[in-house]
């Protein structure tokens, strides 16, 4: 059994530093670069990832290049991770490996130094606070389990954390705006009576785009107005639709679907050889209607999730329904568009307050004018 972490005392001055966000991020960059050369003086400080060292004697050793697989495997099958997923989590640690390889640093031997290092290099290059903040992650995760599998003593990022992530509140479309998106794929032609059931569908029952490529048609029961969604982790939820998506998903169904249609296929949504609709030409497909709505803003289909969500919320949902329609884990990821409609309401209130003082003005202006006219 792993013995619980011991309690630690004050973390470094540097570490600290890689925790937070402060006032001047390019003074925090330079203080941590300039901590990460005082400890490895005398060491040419490369650019870690794997393709740098392409061509050069820098390799993972046997030992280590098992490891990784054996995690990204044995994490694969515990969280039913997507290869997209796994793909992501190979790329940001053989980042990391292949700098400790470099840096002559046995990897069941790291220290906090090193990642500190690590993390100087990547903010010197000016790698973004999220995707340090991914592969900090990452990093953690997979020495983690190296301790749960003792091949450590201790876990050297214990309590480690990236920068730490600002607000920023998602986009969402006006109800006005989903209307002109949506008016825009009303054609007569099999692929624009598919285009529009996809609008519709990604917006009323706020799906992701994976989602709605990934759609059988067995999933689809229009009588009911739903739909069964297998979301992140493949975790099934059922998704719930209006009038309007209920009639143009028909529609598409009995006059533009068998067009489409070149042989036995599932998917509900096809492509014009009779395939499955990528992910990628759902973007399009979003994009490309968003533009011809003349939309002022870059539209995607998260957006339109964003924008369900929203709108539920405003017109008086309660938080957990839409935590259930989104397929979110926990109601803190959902709790983000709370703040959007908080936002919106300040909004609101300032310009009413705004429309106040104007009319005010104008009855002062007014009970000067009958003053002077006295």
């Amino acid at each position: 059994m792993p013995r619980p972490e011991p309690a630690e005392g004050p973390r470094p001055r540097q570490e600290r530093l890689a925790g937070r966000r402060v006032e001047n991020p390019q003074a925090e960059k330079r203080a941590l670069i300039r901590s990460a050369s005082r400890k490895t003086s005398g060491t040419p400080s490369p650019q870690p990832g794997k393709g740098q060292w392409e061509g050069s004697d820098v390799r993972l050793d046997k030992r280590t290049a098992e490891l990784l697989d054996r995690y990204l495997v044995e994490r694969g099958h515990a969280r039913n991770l997507s290869s997209f997923t796994l793909r992501n989590y190979r790329t940001d640690l053989e980042h990391f490996l292949y700098a400790l390889a470099g840096w002559h640093v046995d990897p069941l031997k790291v220290s906090r130094t090193d990642l500190r290092r690590y993390l100087a290099v990547l903010l010197g290059d000016g790698v973004a606070d999220g995707s340090v903040r991914r592969k900090v992650s990452t990093i953690r995760s997979f020495y983690k389990w190296l301790r749960a599998e003792e091949l450590l003593d201790t876990d050297p990022f214990f309590g480690v954390a990236g920068p730490k992530a600002g607000k920023r509140l998602p986009g969402i479309l006006s109800a006005t705006d989903i209307e002109r998106l949506v008016a825009a794929a009303d054609g007569k032609e099999p692929a624009e009576m598919r285009d529009r059931a996809i609008l519709e569908l990604i917006y009323a029952a706020g799906l992701r785009v994976s989602e709605v490529a990934s759609l059988n048609l067995p999933e689809l029961d229009i009588r009911d107005r739903s739909v069964r969604v297998q979301g992140k982790g493949k975790k099934e939820r059922i998704g719930v639709f209006g009038e309007p998506a209920a009639d143009a998903l028909d529609r598409y169904l009995r006059a533009g679907r068998p067009e489409l249609a070149v042989e036995k296929e599932d998917a509900l949504f096809l492509n014009r050889f009779g395939g499955r609709l990528t992910v990628r030409s759902v973007q399009t497909i979003v994009h490309k209607y968003a533009t011809k709505a003349g939309l002022p803003v870059a539209v995607h289909p998260h957006l339109l999730r964003h924008s369900f969500a929203t709108h539920l919320l405003d017109g008086g949902a309660d938080l957990r329904v839409v935590q259930e329609l989104l397929g979110h884990e926990s109601p803190n990821t959902t709790q983000i568009y709370t703040h959007v409609t908080e936002t919106k309401k300040r909004e609101g209130i300032e310009a009413a307050m705004e429309r106040l003082g104007e009319i005010e003005a104008q009855r002062s202006t007014r009970a000067k004018h009958r003053a002077a006219g006295d």
